[in-house]
Order: structure tokens, then sequence, then C-alpha cells
């Protein structure tokens, strides 16, 4: 089954800070963040020869390694941590001022809450359309086939309005088949009579309708978008030649929008994005997130 597209680029790509990018509300000529703490829950890391650092990017290996912004005021006698080959880390929550380049800390680190997720929640793949009555099946069941669902993933595709698509199994969530059988769970998973298959344009949702169903004879969702992926990519790539300190960005084909991971988000930085690439084209979320 072709999985939901999602595009990821991280900071290295193109990322140039503008010489003319007004600097954020309250902030000195360094960039900092007055008056301002902000907190996170995240590795800190110190390698040899080097500072501790807030890990943003922790590369699996043993030891691990880290990319992220020095921790100024750091002790680790005053935690418990891991050693290994001369680095030493461990995972904390802690609560800091940013200045733009370093995070100094205001208070002791505590110890990450174990019981916290530190992974974001789960996509929505959900379909917009309303249920039909009956409940989602195929129109065909002929046509309800992977090689069906190629073939209109691939027609779609070609469309100029083309937006996105995705595959919405939320009837899983009906389903207890176990953890202890995957290869059934994958089967189920991946029913084509069963999935719905979402497909989003910016044009003519009738006419869409009529050429996708040429080839695919599923359940089928289709939705109307304001940008097309095109669009979407190109903002994307845009995103890391314009703003400094992006760190991560994606394509969320369902909500239509270009997804960016940014050290801090300010007014004056949201200001700024929906200026440069219009309203909700572009969704921030700040790694440091003031303190409540």
């Amino acid at each position: 089954m072709t999985a939901p597209t999602v595009r990821i680029l991280p900071a290295t790509v193109g990322l140039v800070a503008l010489a003319a990018c007004a600097a954020p509300d309250g902030a000195g000529p360094s960039g900092s963040i007055t008056g301002t703490l902000y907190e996170a829950t995240a590795t800190v890391l110190q390698a040899p020869g080097d500072v501790p650092r807030l890990c943003h990017i922790v590369m699996d290996s043993y030891p691990p390694q880290c990319g992220g912004p020095e921790v100024v005021g750091w002790d680790w006698e005053a935690v418990d941590a891991e050693s290994a080959s001369g680095t030493t880390w461990g995972e904390y929550h802690v609560v800091g001022t940013w200045d733009g380049e370093r995070f100094t800390l205001v208070e002791p680190a505590q110890p990450a809450d174990p019981d916290l997720s530190r992974h974001a929640a789960a996509p929505d793949f959900s379909s917009p359309c309303p249920e039909p009555a009956g409940g989602w099946r195929p129109v065909d069941p002929a046509k309800a086939t992977f090689e069906a669902q190629e073939a209109a993933l691939a027609r779609a595709a070609q469309a100029p309005d083309y937006a996105g698509a995705w595959i919405d199994q939320s009837y899983l969530d009906g389903i207890d088949i176990g953890d202890d059988d995957p290869a059934a769970m994958e089967e189920v998973a991946n029913d084509p009579t069963r999935f719905v298959l979402n497909l989003a344009f910016t044009g003519d949702l009738g006419e869409r309708e009529r050429w996708i169903r040429e080839v695919w004879g599923g359940a089928l969702c289709l939705s109307q978008a304001e940008r097309t992926l095109l669009e979407l990519y190109d903002i994307q790539q845009r995103v890391h030649e314009d703003l400094p300190d992006v760190l991560a960005s994606g394509v969320d084909e369902r909500r239509n929008v270009v997804t960016v991971t940014v050290m801090v988000v300010t007014p004056q930085l949201r200001r700024e994005v929906e200026q440069r690439y219009g309203a909700e084209a572009v969704i921030l979320d700040g790694w440091l997130t003031p303190v409540e």
C-alpha cells in the first residue's frame, strides 16, 4: 500500500538567515528574547572537547551524538547521567532563557517525566467527507485492488490541480488482532476493499471524481484544497531559504499546509510568515516553548 506522503526537510537544506529580517518582539541586537522563559524536555549531551548541548537532533549511536545549542550554567554533578567514551548525556526538563544562540538555565534541571510522551500526536488521516449511508465500501469491488489504487494515485498526480493523497484506515479502531500477529494486522490494514482513498484537488471535484472512478472502485473521498502539492513544496523550500533557525519542515497533505519547526515562535515571526506565504499556509511549532 502506498503510505500517505510526508516530505520532510531538515535544517541543513538551504538555511539562509535574512539580513533584512526584523528582530523578534522584545529582542536585543543579538536576537535575544528578553524577559521570556522557555522550557523543553530533551537530551542534554556533552561530547569530549565540547560544551553541554541541548539536543534537537540525537543521532542513533553509542554513545549518542547531538546537534543543538549550548546550555549555559549546566552542572553534571547536579544530575544523574550516563557516560561512555568521554561523552555524558541524559534526558531532562529544563527552564531557561534563549538569546538566539545559547540556552541559559535559570533553575536546576529536572529528570524527564517518564510518563510524558516525547512523541508528537499521531497524524490525522481521517476522511473529511461524510460517511456514506451504510458505511465506506467499494462501488466496484473488481477495481478495489492494489493495482487500481496505484493507477488512481498515478492518475491524480498527473493533474495540475493535484493537492495530495492519503489513506484513511480508521476502520482499524474497531479491530483487535493483537501485537503477536503483525502479518495479520498488515493484511487487514492494507486491504484496498476496506480503506478509504483520499485525494485532494484545487479544481472541480465532480470532474476529478469521474476521472478517478475510471480506474478506482474502492471507497473514495475527494476534498477541496487551496494550494496544489507543487505549491506546498515550493513554500517548503522557500521557508528554508527565507527564515533563520528552521530545524525541520514537512508537507501535511491532509491539512494542505507546510509545517515548520523553529527554535522559538514569536508574534513577529507569525506575522512575517503569514505575510510571506499567505494565511494558514505555514504552521509554526516552537521547539522551545514559553513557560506558562
